[in-house]
């Protein structure tokens, strides 16, 4: 038995009764659904999660990003609960409910842009991209659609049309939606031997203007789709004067720029979407994950002029904007007030950050340190000089650390890089707890090289 203060494990990984469902789950479930930690949850508080052997957990991977709140935090159960006392579902479509109206008006205000705005509701964040897509494509009356290469939207065709990662998403699902175009993303760390950072922001801007020479012609692109922050991609923050140059070049042309926000929105990257860090005011916007704590919905958000031009029934679906996903919102963002989580959120990726880079400075394998507030990252490689991509033992890593009490997280289309999404909410004890085991879990793994 292994005790510290959060994280407890009286069993091994998974436990016993982790074991029996694992085999229910094997007969009953395909094994095209991932899981990243074979333990079955019991309850959820916060920042730990306990699993049905009795096992508690320090979450560094918040739900993919989905519980910036914390996990079943007070606010959001007791509003989802007066909500089902009341009713659970009428269909917006059907009978509309004010916390829909009251949802989309704190979105409007909060977006943003110093123009008219619309907030239309749905329910994943795959669903909310196909609808900016729509809305895009009926604004302009064009067809294509520019994403970036490394750039993950959802597993639906069209957002599965539009992500990078070819393993697992996209391998043998094709074919694909057609008038998508993958135009070239900033990748610092990997940039060319020799580049400054300075001049390689200016090549991959020149780039980026030669792609709508070469490739696709910019008069027939109804939309540009980007994250602030690339989040399966490996939490890549772009320079500045990149999403400036691709936001005035939309300007130029007449065409929509879409900030996805589905990860980094609600507070994790420091604000209340990362997109404010650049200085720019999209067009439309997609949230998701955290904007409901875990209850399903989605929304876009967009210039009242571009919203506008779908007719009665053209948006919307059975379950989008539900009312218990609506009141969970409304709570989220009285949370994120009160709780003054955007400040908190630069304060946890400020102490994030410092032990990253003292893990880099003890481990020849950990490098590429990078991270927007609490958006954070490294990268597993083989070595500092050559760079290369090193998944095999971060998948180690992962391992151990689950072992050791702790749910982590990999990402980026190399398969090496650990992101960290704990729940904003978390305590400074349960952080500083949470990196120590990751630092023990490299130990195991790593310092075995060196020896």
């Amino acid at each position: 038995m292994m005790t510290t203060n959060y994280a407890t494990l009286n069993t091994t990984i998974p436990g016993p009764k982790s074991q029996d469902l694992l085999e229910r789950r094997k007969r009953a479930v395909p094994k095209g659904i991932s899981n990243g930690c074979a333990a079955f949850v019991k309850k959820a508080e916060g920042a730990l999660v306990e699993d049905i052997d009795g096992n508690t957990f320090i979450d560094f991977a918040g739900a993919i990003g989905t519980v910036n709140v914390g996990h079943s935090h007070p606010e959001v159960v007791k509003v989802i609960q007066e909500q089902a006392e009341n009713f659970i579902h009428t269909g917006f479509n059907v009978m509309m409910y004010e916390s829909y109206i009251e949802l989309a008006e704190k979105l409007i205000e909060l977006a943003p842009g110093d123009f008219p705005k619309q907030a239309a509701l749905f329910n994943s964040g795959a669903e909310a991209v196909e609808n900016a897509v729509k809305i895009a494509r009926k604004y302009t009356k064009r067809q294509g659609v520019i994403s970036f290469t490394r750039g993950f939207h959802g597993r639906t065709l069209m957002t599965m049309s539009m992500t990078s990662k070819v393993k697992p998403y996209k391998y043998e699902f094709g074919p694909f939606a057609p008038e998508v175009y993958k135009a070239p993303y900033p990748y610092v760390y990997r940039r060319p031997e020799g580049m400054s950072e300075e001049q390689y922001s200016a090549f991959i801007i020149e780039q980026f203007e030669q792609f709508l020479l070469t490739e696709v012609a910019p008069e027939t692109i109804a939309a540009v789709v980007m994250e602030p922050v690339q989040g399966e991609g490996g939490f890549i923050v772009p320079d500045k004067a990149f999403v400036q140059r691709v936001y005035e070049i939309c300007k130029e042309n007449g065409i929509v720029f879409v900030a996805d926000e589905i990860q980094t929105g609600f507070s994790r990257t420091g604000s209340y979407f990362a997109i404010e860090h650049f200085g720019v005011a999209p067009d439309l916007m997609t949230i998701s994950k955290s904007m409901g704590a875990g209850v399903p919905i989605s929304g876009v958000i967009g210039r009242e002029e571009i919203m506008s031009v779908s007719e009665p029934g053209e948006l919307g679906g059975t379950y989008s904007g539900s009312p218990l996903g609506c009141r969970a919102a409304l709570a989220v963002l009285e949370i994120i007030e009160k709780e003054n989580l955007n400040e908190r959120a630069q304060v946890l990726g400020q102490k994030v950050i410092e032990k990253f880079q003292q893990l880099a400075d003890r481990f020849e394998q950990v490098d590429g340190i990078r991270g927007l507030g609490a958006m954070c990252a490294l990268e597993i490689v083989k070595d500092k000089e050559s760079k290369t991509p090193d998944k095999e033992t971060v998948g180690k890593i992962v391992k151990e650390a689950t072992s050791r009490g702790l749910l982590l997280l990999s990402a980026g289309v190399f398969g090496n890089v650990i992101r960290i999404l704990m729940p904003l909410t978390i305590t400074y004890e349960q952080l500083e707890e949470g990196l120590t085991i990751l630092e023990e879990s490299m130990e195991t793994v790593l310092a075995p090289q060196y020896i």
